[in-house]
Order: C-alpha cells, then sequence, then structure tokens
C-alpha cells in the first residue's frame, strides 16, 4: 500500500526575556540547580504572578511577523497535571483564547519549490521544571530553575509531508525567531525544541491517521530520525494488521528508535479553566503598532532585495540571510569594501565561513570584523595583492597579525605592477625555457598556464595577473 505522512510540529521557544514570565526570577542558563526559582514559581501560599510585558512583546512580534491574527484579547488557564518538576501541580498556559492564532511560514523543498506551512496557534505559557536522572543511581534529582521561564508554544498544521520538510519548517522558524531577537535558539541548553506529531494514512485518504507525539527533540538531526522511524514503525504496525495507540513517545538518539513514554492525554483530562489569579491579557492598538514599528527585515524580504539591488543568486542570497547576524556582517562588509557585491559575497561565504567552522565560532566572534574584511578586499581591489595573496592575508588576520595594510607591509606582499619589472621576469622564464616557448608557438596554447605559474614562482606570487598574461601573450606570440 502507498502511505503518507502527516506531521505537525509544536515548537517551544524560550523567549529572551531577563525574568521569569510571572516572576522576577532570573532566566540565566547554566546557576546551580535550585537556585532560580522564587516563591511565585513555586505556586507557594499567598504569592500571585504577575504577568512579565517583554514577553507579551515577543509573542505579538513572532505574530505579526508570520502574518498572523494578534489577538486583542487572550486569556490564561492553568493545564493541570501532576509531575515532579511541575511544583504547582499545574501548568500556566493558553488554551482557548491564545495571543497569536493562525499566520504561515513558507519553505524551500529540495527540489527549489515553495511550500506554504500553516500556522495554527502560537501561545504564552511556563515552563516546567527539569528531572535528572544520569546523576543519580536509582534516584531522580529534580531542577526547578527552569520553572516559570516563558516559553512561546508554536503550534504548526499538519501540513507536512516528510522528515525532511519538518527539518525545514523547524529550521525556517529557528532562523525567524533569532531574526527577530525573541530566542536565541540555543539547543543544546533548550531555549528551542520540538515535539512532533507524527501519523500515516493511506495515500488520498481524507481523515487523518493515530497520531504519536514524539516529545523534546532538540537538534535537526534527530527530528529527521526520529519521525523517520517513527514513520516506518506505525507502517509496519499497520500492515501487519496491528493498530496505532494514541500515545506520547520519546527518542533514544543512541539506540535511534521512538519508544512509548504514556497514554497520549485528551485537552480535557488537563481540566483547562482560566487561572483566576491572571487577569485577561488586553492589548490596545497601540499596543501592537508599537511593537510592528520594531519589526526588522524579515528574512524574505532582505533575500529579494539582496538579488534586486546587489544582483545575487537566489542561493547567495539564501546563504547570507540565513541567519540575521551574517546578513548583517555581509551587508557592513560591502559598505567597507565599497567594491563588488559579489566579491564580498564569495569571501564572507568561502575563507570567513571556513574559518568560522572551523573554529566552532558564530559569525558575531569572528576575528576578522567587517571592517577588516572590507579593508582586505579594497587591497584587492586597487590592484595592491591579487586573490591568492589576499588569502594568505586573511590567515595572518585571523591570527591576530593585525590589519590588511598593515600585513602587507610587513611581509612585502604588495604586488608587482611595474611593467618594466614583469617583463624582465617573463624574459627570465622564457631564457630558461626554450623547448617550452617553441612548444607554445607550435599551437600548444595550454603551455600558457606553465608560463604563469613559472612567472608567478619566480615573483613569490606578486605579479600582477592582469599585466602577467598581456606581457606573455605578446612576448609569446610567434615571430
Amino acid at each position: 500500500m502507498d502511505w503518507e505522512t502527516v506531521i505537525g510540529l509544536e515548537i517551544h521557544a524560550q523567549l529572551a526575556t531577563r525574568s521569569k514570565i510571572f516572576s522576577g526570577a532570573s532566566t540565566a542558563f547554566g546557576a546551580e540547580p535550585n537556585t532560580q526559582a522564587c516563591a511565585v514559581d513555586l505556586g507557594l501560599p499567598g504569592v500571585l504572578p504577575v504577568l512579565n510585558e517583554g514577553a507579551v512583546r515577543m509573542a505579538v512580534k513572532f505574530g505579526l511577523a508570520v502574518g498572523a491574527e494578534v489577538a486583542r484579547r487572550s486569556v490564561f488557564a492553568r493545564k493541570n497535571y501532576f509531575y515532579p518538576d511541575l511544583p504547582k501541580g499545574y501548568q500556566i498556559s493558553q488554551y482557548e483564547l491564545p495571543v497569536v492564532a493562525g499566520g504561515h511560514l513558507d519553505i524551500e523543498l529540495e527540489d527549489g519549490s515553495t511550500k506554504r506551512v500553516g500556522i495554527t496557534r502560537a501561545h504564552l505559557e511556563e515552563d516546567a521544571g527539569k528531572s535528572l536522572h544520569e546523576d543519580f543511581h536509582g534516584l531522580t534529582g529534580i531542577d526547578l530553575n527552569r520553572a516559570g521561564t516563558p516559553l512561546l508554544e508554536i503550534v504548526s498544521e499538519p501540513d507536512l509531508r516528510s522528515p525532511r520538510e519538518a527539518v525545514a519548517y523547524m529550521k525556517r522558524l529557528h532562523a525567524l525567531v533569532r531574526y527577530l531577537e525573541i530566542c536565541d535558539g540555543n539547543m543544546q541548553e533548550g531555549s528551542f525544541r520540538c515535539d512532533a506529531n507524527v501519523s500515516v494514512r493511506p495515500r488520498g485518504q481524507s481523515t487523518y491517521g493515530t497520531r504519536a507525539e514524539i516529545k523534546n527533540l532538540n537538534s535537526f538531526r534527530f527530528v529527521e530520525r526520529a519521525i523517520q522511524y517513527e514513520v516506518e514503525r506505525q507502517i509496519t504496525l499497520l500492515e501487519s494488521g496491528g493498530t496505532v495507540q494514541q500515545e506520547t513517545r520519546l527518542y533514544d538518539p543512541d539506540r535511534g528508535e521512538t519508544r512509548p513514554m504514556r497514554s497520549k492525554e485528551e485537552a480535557n483530562d488537563y481540566r483547562y479553566f482560566p487561572d483566576p489569579d491572571l487577569l485577561p491579557l488586553v492589548l490596545e492598538e497601540s499596543f501592537v503598532e508599537e511593537v510592528k514599528a520594531t519589526l526588522p527585515e524579515l528574512p524574505d524580504a532582505r533575500k529579494a532585495r539582496f538579488t534586486r539591488d546587489y544582483g545575487l543568486s537566489p542561493y547567495d542570497a539564501g546563504v547570507l540571510t540565513a541567519t540575521r547576524e551574517m546578513a548583517d556582517f555581509y551587508e557592513s562588509t560591502l559598505r567597507a569594501a565599497g567594491g563588488e557585491p559579489k566579491i564580498a559575497a564569495n569571501w564572507v561565504m568561502g575563507e570567513l565561513s571556513g574559518a568560522l567552522n572551523k573554529g566552532s565560532l558564530e559569525v558575531t566572534a569572528s576575528p576578522v570584523g567587517p571592517e577588516a574584511l572590507g579593508g582586505l578586499l579594497r587591497r584587492i581591489a586597487d590592484g595592491t595583492i591579487s586573490g591568492k595573496i589576499a588569502k594568505e592575508v586573511f590567515e595572518a588576520m585571523w591570527a591576530g597579525e593585525g590589519d590588511a595594510e598593515a600585513i602587507i607591509e610587513r611581509r612585502g606582499l604588495r604586488q608587482v605592477t611595474d611593467t618594466g619589472a614583469i617583463e624582465r621576469l617573463v624574459d627570465q622564464v622564457m631564457a630558461a625555457n626554450p623547448e617550452q616557448v617553441a612548444g607554445y608557438r607550435a599551437g600548444k596554447d595550454k603551455l600558457l598556464g606553465f608560463f604563469v605559474g613559472q612567472v608567478m614562482k619566480v615573483s613569490g606570487g606578486k605579479a600582477n595577473p592582469g599585466q602577467l598574461n598581456e606581457i606573455l601573450k605578446r612576448k609569446l606570440a610567434p615571430r
């Protein structure tokens, strides 16, 4: 039977506030266990939650960026369940009336086409604590530092049809929340994680199959592998006459498989009801307009501008706008270089990105900044150094030896542009290689590369390539 995969993702993005969603406790990562959970986070008697305005602004910013409806009135609810790392016995979330409803995100598929993925909702909620199993023999430790950390849960429509589409959507969303500066996207620290709802159905069937939810996937690779395993598991089960159970499953990356965690609850199992300690969230039109004015140029718009204004290919523009930091670095470099956009793009995507990857660095931590790289590109453009020598200079800049001008002077790398000096080098090489000269004049044009290499060798790579080629062709011409 031909099966169709149906996938919907629930992304939990930790909002980049310094304090928690309902208290003033810190959200900083890495503190000693249970040192950042205050009385409000623990729900101790007599305390009252106070909503963090910064978290609301970030939620509204996201809604506007994805073309969603920002609710002028939304409600916080209590989601009741009992688990060791949920200190209050309930989680404050939003249910019937979320702050963001609808919207969409466009993803690019492997064949170059674009697919629109619907967003059902995005709602504010608090995170729970964390259960620690690996450090305790036969016991579980509880760290409540994350309790009360602000989350924006972004729920997609079941529009995704393959593990790769799911990863493409997740990466696009990851880039967007970082562009908006509402989430740092650090998956290792739990700032951006995913629950995947997966089902299969016979192709052509309109009704959905029974879904399984895979919890807490914190890398793009794990998302793809977990969904692929779950799809194969469900198909094998159905084709052998079994039935898929609606349940929550965990992904074991060591075994490369999902396994049951608990039966999947329905909404009524959580006994949602409006939180009596929190008034409905009412947004004035002026507040929404104020947030709208802070929206940056979004990735799609920036990519279109790079292709239109700089003449870059869609591929190059896509690479350079993949993150806001990289796009900013490129434009700053281009302004500093004052030269060709394509050349600046090649250097940012080539030498710079290669060095960043080798050092496992973010572009914001680059030892060579945009001004410095722009200065290097100016020296290429004005003929001070060749592109080949520029790579040597870049390596020295990366190692902290100074700016391009200083390195060029100190190492004596300035290009030989004196025509007479280059002609003397050419004469020297021709005199040393009479057979190759005769061969070139007999029609072996490919020998030109040999002569270029020889002159570059004796010049230490400093001969101006354009002038050198012109002089060689004139001197090697048949007589």
